[in-house]
């Protein structure tokens, strides 16, 4: 049996517009009336018509995810999985769907943008793990369309959410420097990307303020895959290091693969931090010392902050928020200093 409004209106105890209020999420209920009328509404099963709600509110209640990654790499590394788990609870929480895209057709990324985003099918967009120069964010500002931006961007148009990568890079890196080492090596981030930017930068601030030199020797670029951190240790085994801070948890799998093939042990030989705090940090051994950022939590937040956009006056929509979160260092076996 298919409900109408003035049924749930009726047993709801309410006037037809308030339910047609709520559904079509109007500021102007009680938090209270608004949960009675949404409890009705789960009880009897009612499904709001999508396409007379999208006219009455001028949304679809659609945010488009774009991750300008292959599908490949998008499952291969946890921090996605972690990512879109945060998205996804948010979405289901303020009752929004989600359109996961990946630039990785046949037509490439201008052929997606075009199909996707000018379809008129989302209310805004977050954009994640995109590099400094991707040709998506200009066209995303140039044609008004309300997105957030997962990881800082130089334009200082574009809002974004973010962790303290320089902190965090910084952090670890004195852990290092606290434990007695001088000779610090660093596989980075991609440097096309403000994270792999951001936590170099870290590693050469604490560096300096310790007044260790800055070895150009003892610094690789790695691309947050196990293959570059592979390929990032066996380089910097020429400059002899004593400690290596890895700019992610996957490089750092790999940096300790290409070690136990040299036969070095870790952390006897070389001491080892890393940056994510991804559930494989503990499922190897040694257990990673690491940055933790909230993967999580920057996907809700991301969602918070692209729907606070959309809701502001036209006015107000110019203005990028810009919101960066803590990380925090957590101490295991690959550091040396639990022994």
């Amino acid at each position: 049996m298919a409900h109408t409004l003035e049924e749930i209106a009726r047993l709801a105890g309410v006037s037809r517009s308030t339910v047609s209020r709520v559904i079509n999420d109007h500021p102007n209920v009680k938090p209270q009336v608004r949960e009675h009328v949404w409890q009705i509404i789960r009880q009897v099963g009612y499904q709001p018509h999508a396409a007379a709600r999208s006219l009455a509110t001028h949304r679809t209640q659609i945010i488009g995810v774009i991750i300008p990654e292959s599908v490949t790499t998008l499952f291969a590394d946890p921090f996605f999985s972690l990512f879109l788990s945060g998205v996804t609870t948010a979405c289901n929480e303020k009752r929004y769907n989600l359109m996961l895209s990946l630039f990785n057709g046949p037509d490439g990324p201008g052929g997606m943008y075009e199909r996707i985003l000018h379809s008129a099918s989302l209310d805004g967009v977050i954009v994640a793990s995109a590099t400094v120069d991707d040709p998506l964010i200009p066209r995303l500002l140039r044609d008004c369309i309300p997105f957030v931006m997962v990881g800082r961007h130089p334009d200082e148009r574009v809002p974004y959410v973010d962790v303290d990568n320089v902190g965090g890079a910084r952090m670890a890196t004195e852990h290092l420097i606290r434990l007695g080492h001088q000779r610090i090596g660093i596989v980075t981030g991609p440097r096309n990307m403000m994270s792999g930017r951001d936590r170099l930068e870290g590693y050469k601030e604490a560096l300096q303020a310790h007044r260790i030199p800055i070895d150009e020797s003892l610094i690789v670029e790695g691309d947050y895959r196990e293959g570059g951190g592979m390929a990032g240790a066996r380089r910097l085994l020429a400059a002899s290091p004593t400690a290596i801070f890895v700019a992610s948890d996957v490089m750092a799998i790999g940096v300790l693969k290409a070690l136990r093939q040299e036969g070095i042990d870790v952390p006897g030989d070389i001491a080892l931090v890393s940056f994510d705090d991804l559930p494989i940090a503990t499922a190897v051994e040694p257990a990673l010392t690491t940055v933790r950022q909230p993967i999580g939590r920057l996907g809700s937040l991301a969602v918070d902050v692209l729907l606070s956009l959309l809701d502001r006056p036209p006015q107000l929509q110019a203005v990028a928020d810009k919101i960066v979160l803590p990380t925090e260092l957590i101490v295991r076996a690959s550091c040396g200093a639990m022994r």
